[in-house]
């Protein structure tokens, strides 16, 4: 039995801003704006649509939103080569429509955290434009520049994630330069003060209009080795493919000089002292880093004076076990006892968890243990827009593909537009009633229809209302909001742990398996009075039965 939603009532942001820490355990929900509404009729979501959509999301009971990049753009990466980084590119509407969204986000209570490129820029900035006229320029050095070997090829073997060397000829220059990414996406040189001061102006920008707080776009790439040595082969123990698909060879190597340097700390805690400048911001990193995500987590937010929080993606690949699980929350809480995580395991680059882990034909059942994990275990949390729906991994034509990472690895790898497909809110109107054009960037999945917003508002045991329910349970209880975490020994199926805050103790158990088991409890934790929606029945003789799938959490008293 699903318990119905307990709403709790929004405060402006306003009212709250004296809770410094009030990041620590929001849940974040993150809108791709693309996606989301479309306002204006051209098939593509904006600000406004956004902003009419707000209601929707603090009725969610949700903390904050996510904006994906809505900056001016030539859009090879779909915002994520930003040209200016002071405003907004028309496709998505105007600076004005960006305050009029961040007005109606505070007043409903929601403070905003917007994404921050900049260990790359699009090679149509202005910075670049100059960097590559000459080597004399006042900009020559903003942007990262190598001769070529003796016999003209790249200066070394790294290689870029979307495909190919990580070097690209430029004849103005007779040089090559750096990009971790498309060609068109130039890497900034962080070794120049110049270049970390003009970042961290943009930043004051936003940050002076009134943003909650940053979330860096790939913050473990901001720096390289100056030596340029090429980068070692991979030892075949430490293949791990979470950063980049199995097909691509990004994988073949062990990124050492190419990212994750330590001269990023130095950087991090200039930008940690400007976040310190203005009250109750926060900062959470995108780490991607297969060999050494963990690592570099701790690195960057260990102490006060770098980054508040990151994420990695131990929870965005890798198999959904209670192994894989375990082993995750034990390696991070030892690596970084006093860092904090943001877990996700959704997001706009990653296929939805609801088709990459539910493979076994229980996707509902699974859906709701999933939600029941994500909102118990120690961390914040940011969930993607549809994961609340229940919204699958879209399986598109290749003629419909607009990513470029897709279209490169295809068919081994789809690329992201599979997770980027736009909202629908109406079961039965023209693409959901994303919009009013003939069609949408992307398609609009037939059964996505069927998980509609509308329909799901009106069933109390939608996906949905059970998210709403479990948001509710969180806010209620400081253990799931800040408290510590212990794992419990379970059977091989099973992750077992407690939560603890204060007065507060929770007993969290999850049978991560398609049968049904029985869960012997150690001696004094039997746990009484409240549970959160959805969980089995009370335990008996000193244990507890686990549907397939089933989750229980309950008071220790």
């Amino acid at each position: 039995m699903i318990a119905t939603p307990l709403m709790t009532e929004q405060k402006p942001v306003a009212e709250t801003i004296a809770d410094k820490d009030w990041w620590r355990g929001a849940v974040i929900y993150q809108i791709y704006p693309r996606s989301f509404q479309d306002h204006n009729g051209d098939g593509v979501g904006d600000l406004v649509g956004i902003a009419e959509r707000l209601d929707y999301v603090a009725d969610l009971g949700v903390d904050a939103i996510w904006l994906s990049p809505f900056f001016t753009s030539p859009m090879k990466d779909f915002g994520y080569d930003v040209s200016n980084y002071r405003d907004v590119d028309p496709i998505f509407g105007t600076l004005g429509d960006f305050d009029r969204l961040l007005e109606k986000a505070h007043a409903l209570g929601l403070r905003v955290i917007i994404d921050q490129v900049i260990s790359h820029s699009s090679d149509k900035h202005p910075w670049f434009q100059e960097s590559r006229l000459s080597r004399t320029n006042a900009r020559s050095d903003w942007y990262v520049w190598a001769d070529p070997k003796p016999d003209g090829t790249p200066p070394n073997n790294w290689l870029s994630i979307f495909g190919g060397s990580a070097w690209t000829w430029d004849s103005r220059r007779m040089q090559y330069y750096l990009h971790n990414f498309l060609a068109s996406q130039p890497d900034l040189n962080f070794h120049n003060p110049e270049v970390q001061d003009a970042l961290l102006g943009e930043l004051r920008f936003w940050l002076e209009r009134g943003v909650d707080g940053f979330r860096l776009d790939t913050v473990n790439f901001y720096f390289h080795s100056t030596g340029l040595e090429s980068n070692p082969v991979v030892k075949p123990e430490d293949f791990n493919a979470s950063t980049a698909p199995a097909v691509n060879p990004y994988n073949f190597q062990e990124h050492l000089y190419d990212k994750s340097r330590p001269e990023n700390l130095a950087f991090l805690k200039r930008l940690r002292a400007l976040m310190d400048e203005y009250p109750a911001k926060t900062t959470v990193g995108e780490i991607g880093d297969s060999q050494h995500q963990l690592k570099v987590m701790a690195q960057y937010t260990s102490g006060e004076n770098q980054l508040h929080m990151a994420y990695t993606f131990d929870y965005l690949g890798g198999e959904f076990s209670a192994s894989h699980f375990r082993a995750a929350v034990e390696a991070t809480e030892a690596e970084a006892p006093d860092g904090w995580v943001c877990l996700a395991f959704s997001n706009h680059d990653v296929v939805r968890h609801a088709s990459r882990w539910a493979t076994h034909g229980q996707q509902e059942a699974f859906t709701r243990l999933a939600a029941t994990l994500l909102l118990s275990m120690r961390g914040s949390v940011c969930l993607y827009q549809g994961e609340e729906l229940g919204l699958t991994e879209a399986d598109l034509a290749f003629e419909d593909l607009a990513d470029p990472y897709g279209i490169e690895f295809w068919p081994q790898f789809k690329g992201r537009d599979g997770c980027r497909t736009p909202m629908v809110w109406q079961s039965a109107s023209h693409l959901g009633a994303f919009s009013t054009a003939p069609r949408a960037w992307l398609p609009v999945p037939s059964d996505h229809l069927a998980r509609a917003v509308d329909l799901q508002e009106q069933d109390p045991h939608s996906v949905l209302h059970f998210y709403r329910a479990l948001i509710a349970f969180r806010k209620r209880h400081p253990a799931l909001v800040k408290g510590s975490i212990g794992m419990i020994d379970a059977p091989a199926s099973v992750l077992a742990f407690t939560r603890k805050a204060d007065t507060e103790t929770l007993l969290c158990v999850f049978n991560m398996s398609e049968t049904q088991i029985i869960v012997p409890l150690p001696a004094g934790l039997t746990p009484q009075g409240i549970k959160a929606p959805g969980s089995s029945s009370d335990p008996a003789g000193g244990s507890l039965s686990l549907a397939p799938f089933g989750a229980y959490i309950g008071e220790l008293l």
